[in-house]
């Protein structure tokens, strides 16, 4: 009978002790989606479009252009709707896409973010991501 006890808390232990290490997703992407539309509500435009996938050096006059963008989106995010509240992750899915030629691989993500408006609506946006040099940036 002891010799079945022991047997019972052993496996039980044993079962404790393997499921506690359960592999977490890598949140990277969603984690850095949601800063950058932080930021864009917080009316830092340059930082929203540094965000950008985009090339390494693009002209002043075209990073402007996409600054205002940003800026005339806020704007009418706050006329039809009393602004933004709050940006939350609602869900992200990681994937690793990999050439034909299977010498290279890109991380990629699709972020699923819940913006909370300002009268009192919800809406839901996709945000694509890709791992480039080192961040995560918006596609």
């Amino acid at each position: 009978m002891r010799k079945l006890l022991f047997f019972i808390l052993a496996c039980s232990a044993f079962g404790f002790f393997s499921c506690s290490k359960e592999k977490k997703p890598d949140d990277a992407a969603a984690r850095a989606a949601k800063e950058y539309y932080d930021s864009l509500f917080a009316k830092n435009y340059a930082y929203f479009v540094r965000g950008m996938y985009l090339p390494d050096t693009i002209p002043d006059g075209y990073r402007e252009q996409l600054e205002a963008n940003a800026s005339m989106f806020v704007g009418r995010m706050a006329g039809e709707h009393r602004g933004v509240s709050r940006v939350r992750i609602l869900r992200f899915a990681n994937d690793t896409v990999v050439s034909p030629d299977k010498r290279s691989h890109v991380r990629v993500s699709d972020v699923f973010l819940v913006l909370s408006l300002g009268d009192s609506l919800n809406e839901e946006v996709v945000v694509p991501m890709i791992f480039h040099q080192g961040r995560w940036l918006m596609r």
